[in-house]
C-alpha cells in the first residue's frame, strides 16, 4: 500500500466531475448543519439556562459568519477538493495541511455518527409512544450509514440533489412549527417566565459554558468548501451558496430556540434527545408531530449524507497528495467518486455510532471543528500577506479584513475554555491524538509526499519570496 512507486496509482488519476451549482452548495452546507437545530444545541440550555442558550446561539452565529466570510474568499480562489486542507497545503505547509485534513475527517465522521445515533433514538421514541418501548436502535443506525454511503458511492450529483430536497423539507418543517405556534395551534401557550424568574441559574459562567454546544447550531457549515472541485463556477457558486447557507441557519437557529424554550421547561430541554420533535408533541397537534418527525429524520439523513461526502473528499485529497497511502486516492471509473475513501470511513463512523454516547460524539466533532477554525485565522492572514489584493484573481473578497479574523480567533479561544469546563479530559485526549498523528506524519509519512505535485494553483511567487 505504501508509495514505493507511482505506477499503480497512475491509472486512478481520473478527475471529479464539475456538475454542481449554488443550490447544491447551499444544500451541502445547510444539509450538514440543520440537524443541529433538531438535536444537540439544547445541551447549551442545560449548561446555562434559557438566556445563556440564546446568547450561545447568536455568539456561535457570529463565529460562523466569520468562518463563512473567510471561507468564501479563500475557497473561491483555491477551488480544489479537500477545502481547508487544500488551502493549508498551498498557503501554510505540509504538516499543517496534514493536521487540517485530519480535523476535517474527524469532525465530519463524528458528526455522521451523531446523526446515526439520533435516527435510532428518534425511532425508539416513536416506538415508545406506540407502547413498544425498548426498540433495538443498532440495526437502524447501521442501515442509515450504509444506505448513505452507497448513495455517495454512486455519484455526487444524485447525492447532493437528494440533500437539496430533504434539507428544504426539514427547514420548512421548522418554519411551519414556528408559524403554527404563533397562530395558536399549540395546546400549550408559549411561556418565557423562566427568563425573568431565573435568567441565569448558573451565573455568568453558564453563558461561557453554553457556547460549547451553541456551536452545534452551525457545525459543519465550512463543509461547502469540500465540493470546490465539483462546482461548475467556483467563483460564483461557492460564495453565494455559503453566505446564503449561513443566513438560512441564523434564521432557523433563532426560531428553534424561541419555539423550544417557550414550550418546554429549560430543565427538560437541556437534556432532551430530539427537542423540536418534543416541542411538536407538546403542542398536541398530530399533524405537527408527523411533520417534525419527518423533519428530524430528514435533517439527520441530510447531515450524515453531507458528512460522508465531505469526510471522503478530505481523505481522498490527502491520499492523492500522498499524505496518506495513495491507494485511497482512487476515483471510480464509472461514477467518478472517491469510492475507496467513502468505503474506508464507513466502519469508523459505525464504531463511534454504536459504541459512544451522543454528547461525547458531539464533543469530539466540535473539538475537531474548533481546531480547524483556529487554523483559518492564521491561514487568512498569511493568504492576504503572501498574495495581496490585486496579486491574484479572487472569486470573492470578504470585507472588513482583518476584523472577522480577529473576532474568530477570540471566539475560538472562548469556545476552548467552554469545552474545558465540562469536557477537559476529552479536550486533552484529542490534543494528544493530533500530536501523535503529527509525529507519525513527520517521521514516517512525509518522505512519500511530493511537494512539487501538490501545488495546483497558477499563482505567482508569494510576496517577499
Amino acid at each position: 500500500m505504501d508509495d514505493i512507486t507511482s505506477a499503480a496509482a497512475e491509472p486512478d488519476r481520473l478527475r471529479l466531475l464539475r456538475v454542481l451549482g449554488p443550490s447544491h452548495v447551499w444544500a451541502l452546507g445547510v444539509g450538514i448543519v440543520l440537524v443541529g437545530e433538531y438535536m444537540g444545541w439544547n445541551f447549551s440550555v442545560g449548561k446555562g439556562g434559557m438566556i445563556a442558550g440564546l446568547m450561545a446561539c447568536w455568539v456561535a452565529g457570529l463565529l460562523y459568519t466569520c468562518v463563512a466570510m473567510i471561507d468564501s474568499e479563500v475557497t473561491s480562489t483555491v477551488a480544489a477538493a479537500g477545502g481547508q486542507y487544500a488551502q493549508a497545503k498551498h498557503i501554510v505547509g505540509p504538516l499543517m495541511a496534514f493536521n487540517v485534513g485530519l480535523f476535517l475527517v474527524m469532525a465530519y465522521t463524528m458528526l455522521e455518527a451523531a446523526n446515526a445515533i439520533t435516527v435510532g433514538f428518534l425511532l425508539d421514541t416513536v416506538a415508545g409512544m406506540q407502547g413498544q418501548a425498548g426498540l433495538n436502535q443498532q440495526p437502524f443506525i447501521v442501515l442509515a450509514i450504509m444506505f448513505l454511503a452507497w448513495l455517495n458511492y454512486r455519484g455526487v450529483l444524485a447525492t447532493l440533489t437528494f440533500n437539496l430536497v430533504i434539507t428544504a423539507v426539514a427547514f420548512l418543517a421548522i418554519v411551519a412549527l414556528f408559524v403554527s405556534v404563533q397562530f395558536g395551534a399549540s395546546a400549550v401557550p408559549l411561556d418565557f417566565s423562566a427568563i425573568t424568574t431565573d435568567p441565569l441559574p448558573y451565573g455568568w459562567v453558564g453563558i461561557v459554558a453554553s457556547l460549547h454546544f451553541g456551536l452545534w447550531y452551525y457545525l459543519g457549515m465550512e463543509g461547502t468548501c469540500q465540493a470546490a472541485e465539483e462546482v461548475r463556477s467556483p467563483a460564483r457558486s461557492l460564495p453565494y451558496g455559503t453566505m446564503a447557507g449561513i443566513m438560512t441557519l441564523l434564521v432557523a437557529a433563532t426560531m428553534t430556540w424561541y419555539i423550544c424554550s417557550g414550550l418546554m421547561p429549560w430543565e427538560y430541554l437541556g437534556q432532551a434527545g430530539t427537542p423540536l420533535f418534543d416541542a411538536a408533541r407538546v403542542t398536541g397537534s398530530t399533524g405537527l408531530m408527523i411533520l417534525l418527525f419527518v423533519g428530524t429524520a430528514f435533517a439527520t439523513l441530510a447531515s450524515a449524507n453531507g458528512c460522508i461526502n465531505d469526510a471522503s473528499r478530505a481523505w481522498f485529497s490527502m491520499s492523492r497528495d500522498r499524505y496518506l497511502p495513495s491507494w485511497f486516492g482512487a476515483v471510480h471509473p464509472v461514477y467518478r467518486t472517491p469510492y475507496r475513501a467513502i468505503v474506508f470511513l464507513v466502519p469508523i463512523a459505525l464504531i463511534f455510532a454504536l459504541g459512544a454516547p451522543l454528547d461525547q460524539v458531539v464533543t469530539f466533532s466540535i473539538l475537531s471543528g474548533l481546531l480547524g477554525y483556529t487554523f483559518m485565522t492564521f491561514n487568512m492572514v498569511m493568504f492576504r500577506n503572501k498574495w495581496p489584493l490585486g496579486k491574484i484573481k479572487r472569486g470573492y473578497v470578504h470585507p472588513f479584513h482583518p476584523l472577522p479574523t480577529i473576532v474568530l480567533l477570540i471566539l475560538c479561544s472562548t469556545a476552548y475554555f467552554a469545552v474545558f469546563l465540562g469536557y477537559g479530559t476529552q479536550l486533552s485526549a484529542m490534543m494528544c491524538f493530533y500530536i501523535i498523528a503529527s509525529l507519525w506524519f513527520h517521521f514516517r509519512r512525509y518522505k512519500f509526499v511530493r511537494r512539487g505535485d501538490q501545488f495546483t494553483m497558477p499563482w505567482p511567487k508569494p510576496q517577499g519570496y
